[in-house]
């Protein structure tokens, strides 16, 4: 990423969830800066719930030097659920990087013996750079969060790539599932293979019916989650799906080496790739990206990540899971699933009235 914005000759565009004050943060505010010095376009449009550490004046060389930063739904109380969750960079409306990695330390190493576990996916495609170049605008300048519902919906319609060997999820706020979610179910629907990398699991009944029925018919279902997770709630909040699922056939694993934050999906021959996560605010809550990719590549190389992340995974059996998880234990699982699943998304919905 960084090696693309020091090359960019025209335009370099930024989304993110956090974007941290630290090392890592203060390396990509340089190169930043130094595209904009030498006249290249550069807009950064950060989410002002997850970057709310930066300092006030941190993006202050960027401006100076020409450069636009806008913070997306700025912290109020009465809209404070409402989150843009996207990690994109497109430079030269031509190079596209889109994943789950945020801007931060957390994420420097290989994912084993330093930094989070996460993936971060490159393509070089002009024509799907452009529709994600539209996507970026509107939250751009709808970043404030202060237009009516009427203008936010027209605003942030739904918009899909249907041609070709990538398709574009890009999610919005809503109570019905997103075009990702109903994607996901109906390739389930008829699947034989699923594997599934994902820190957060609170998937909706209808997703969790879909992988039982996979395996129901013969086939395989194995997901990785967080043995290590920097939220600790969704952890707790996960495991009240483990015993049903478990019993069903479906292959629980959990990733040991350090906190898990990647989301890769791959069902049969299609891998679904980007920032959002089996969880009800990345489902119903949150602003995300997702790409669907369908060629032979992107299929072999999902499969190897998810057998290399399974080398440092421990798999989770029903019997001891069961005697791990006593009245205490299953009591702090149900408040935290309650949180999560009830009480979060009543909270932000509302903020989008």
């Amino acid at each position: 990423m960084l090696s693309a914005i020091e090359g960019a000759k025209t335009s370099v565009e930024l989304e993110i969830y956090i974007f941290a004050g630290d090392q890592t943060g203060q390396t990509f505010l340089q190169a930043l800066t130094g595209a904009a010095r030498r006249g290249v376009q550069v807009r950064v449009l950060a989410d002002s719930f997850g970057s709310f550490l930066l300092p006030g004046d941190f993006f202050a060389p960027l401006t100076a030097a020409g450069g636009m930063v806008k913070f997306f739904n700025p912290l109020r109380f009465s809209r404070f659920g409402v989150r843009d969750h996207r990690k994109l960079l497109l430079c030269d409306q031509k190079t596209i990087f889109i994943g789950g990695a945020n801007i931060s330390d957390d994420y420097a190493g290989d994912g084993i013996t330093q930094g989070w576990f996460d993936t971060m996916t490159r393509l070089e495609d002009a024509t799907l750079a452009t529709l994600l170049l539209m996507e970026f605008q509107r939250l751009f300048t709808n970043a404030e969060f202060e237009s009516t519902k009427r203008r936010r919906l027209r605003a942030f319609r739904p918009l899909r790539r249907k041609d070709g060997e990538t398709q574009l999820f890009p999610e919005k706020p809503g109570r019905n599932a997103g075009s990702f979610q109903r994607a996901l179910q109906n390739e389930l629907a008829s699947a034989t293979t699923a594997d599934f990398i994902t820190p957060y699991f609170l998937p909706r009944r209808r997703l969790r019916r879909e992988l039982r029925q996979v395996v129901k018919r013969g086939g395989r279902v194995r997901l990785l989650l967080a043995g290590k997770n920097d939220v600790l709630l969704a952890q707790l909040a996960a495991y009240v799906y483990y015993p049903r699922l478990l019993r069903a056939g479906v292959e629980i694993y959990e990733y040991q080496p350090q906190i898990l934050h990647a989301k890769l999906y791959r069902v049969d021959g299609k891998v679904f790739a980007g920032s959002t996560n089996l969880d009800v605010r990345s489902l119903k809550l949150n602003y995300e990206l997702m790409l669907c990719f369908r060629d032979t590549a992107s299929v072999k190389a999902a499969k190897k990540i998810f057998e290399d992340a399974l080398q440092h995974s421990r798999r989770i059996e029903l019997k001891p899971f069961r005697k791990s998880q006593g009245f205490w234990q299953r009591w702090k699982n149900h408040w935290a699933h309650f949180l999560l699943k009830r009480i979060d998304p009543l909270v932000a919905l509302r903020h989008i009235r």
